[in-house]
């Protein structure tokens, strides 16, 4: 009876019985371009004013302009110190797809100190989108860009320079004429800073890579002996990793040359070793070469040093090869034993060994090994430009090392470890007859050495060797 009564209540008020539908969930918010456009027409102009503070005219390839930079204060700014900056950008032909507005702001390094990408009433985020992306402009229209941003008081340099672009998924969009840098950033303003220190370490170098002409070959020998090594530009001594200074006590020594082709980039390393040191054993998997002899390569694709994917590539004497792919500075990394990285990846390297001495034979003295080897662009899966275009820049950093130290190309000047990209040279992809993008370091060849062994890649031998009294504090790799 009482089951018999409980169903006639349910009848009677179904909607006490029934389980309450559940509300739909809200739609998400969608982007309204001319609903924000209303919102923002009066950074809407039709004609650009009068003052537009530093002229600028970046092309960003026939899409848009840049045409002036306001900054206020025009003067030297100072750490702690806030600063406005004012870009005045025309639309020139419709831009489809999802387009973006960026913004960098750099050390004297070229070190990225703050990304104001966000900032500002057209590039404040809603419904998953800038206000007022340049994919929403209208052609002929000028639209006022305002950011600001505080001067860090940990800036290191006496300037830094305001960068700006157009980015999607996709990539950035090219700067066909004005001020660029090679990662396709327009050089909005360059600001002295008061109280900062100049330092000519701290600017990293430049190195010209030349585009191998028709009908040049480099065979993977370890000997650098083709006319092309003779021309190719190459980074000059290797340095003191800590503070860039002239190598006097570490007891490894070198230098670094780049070529490139279609097919891949060429690396040739001459090292100065007196006691060249293997110890591994044939058919090791990324054995972990830094704690003995190698040479290492790491490149950063991006051209920004951000240390967003990047790779690791290590060759030692006996023509032994490490080599990972990484998320993030030094990430992901398990202690103490590894795995460093994603070592499944592989950068499927030709290379080739020669030395000049015997590896693992300390009553002998040794005299150096060279490592010639050609890494395919394909092997670089996750670089936005495959190859490189003309012109443009990667981040690259070269070492020779021994017991987890060693000398560099560009010193780290103790901001971190050998993985810190923002630390790395500049490698500038270029060809004969194309305009320098920036000044190559010397380009004088050496001879070949007169050792040949093992079946790696192998570079030339051209600083001498110092006999170290003591040896110095290594600056550790990882």
């Amino acid at each position: 009876m009482r089951r018999l009564a409980y169903s006639l209540v349910c009848l009677g008020a179904l909607s006490a019985c029934v389980s309450p539908k559940a509300d739909p969930e809200p739609e998400a918010e969608k982007h309204d371009s001319k609903q924000e456009a209303e919102r923002l027409k009066s950074f809407i102009l039709d004609d650009a004013p009068t003052d537009i503070g530093v002229h600028v005219d970046a092309d960003f390839d026939g899409k848009a302009v840049l045409l002036g930079a306001r900054v206020e204060p025009a003067a030297a700014v100072k750490p702690g110190e806030k600063v406005k900056v004012t870009f005045y950008w025309k639309s020139v032909q419709k831009l489809e797809g999802s387009w973006s507005l960026f913004t960098h702001v750099v050390d004297g390094a070229g070190e990225r100190i703050l990304n104001i990408d966000n900032v500002g009433p057209l590039r404040e985020k809603h419904a998953g989108s800038q206000a007022l992306p340049p994919g929403d402009w209208e052609p002929g229209k000028v639209y006022v860009d305002e950011q600001s941003f505080t001067v860090p008081a940990t800036v290191k340099t006496d300037k830094i320079q305001i960068l700006t672009g157009i980015f999607s998924k996709h990539g950035r969009l090219n700067v066909a004429s004005g001020p660029h840098d090679t990662t396709k950033r327009a050089i909005a303003a360059t600001l002295d800073v008061s109280g900062g220190h100049p330092s000519k370490k701290a600017t990293v170098p430049t190195l010209d890579a030349m585009l191998l002409e028709p009908g040049m070959t480099i065979k993977i020998d370890g000997k650098l002996d083709e006319p092309a090594w003779k021309t190719a530009g190459t980074t000059g001594p290797l340095v003191d990793v800590r503070n860039g200074e002239t190598n006097t006590k570490f007891p490894v020594n070198g230098d670094v040359k780049v070529l490139w082709s279609d097919a891949g980039m060429y690396v040739g390393f001459s090292v100065a070793d007196t006691d060249m040191i293997g110890g591994f054993k044939k058919g090791d998997v990324d054995p972990h070469l830094w704690t003995k002899d190698t040479v290492e390569i790491m490149v950063d694709p991006d051209g920004d040093g951000d240390n967003k994917d990047y790779y690791e590539i290590q060759i030692n004497p006996q023509n032994f090869v490490f080599d990972s792919q990484f998320d993030a500075y030094n990430e992901p990394k398990t202690e103490p034993d590894g795995p460093f990285g994603h070592q499944e990846w592989s950068s499927n390297p030709k290379s080739a060994v020669t030395l000049d001495g015997t590896v693992d034979k300390s009553t002998d003295e040794d005299r150096g090994y060279t490592v010639e080897a050609m890494i395919p662009w394909k092997s670089f899966s996750k670089a936005a430009k495959l190859p490189p275009e003309v012109g443009s820049s990667w981040r690259v950093n070269f070492y020779a090392m021994k017991n987890n130290s060693g000398v560099a190309w560009s010193p780290i000047l103790g901001q971190g470890n050998f993985h810190k990209a923002s630390r790395f040279g500049r490698i500038v992809w270029t060809k004969k007859g194309a305009s320098a993008a920036a000044a190559s370091a010397s380009a004088s060849g050496s001879p070949a050495p007169s050792a040949a062994v093992s079946a790696k890649p192998s570079a030339k031998v051209v600083v001498p060797t110092p006999k170290p009294a003591a040896t110095p504090a290594p600056a550790a790799s990882r």
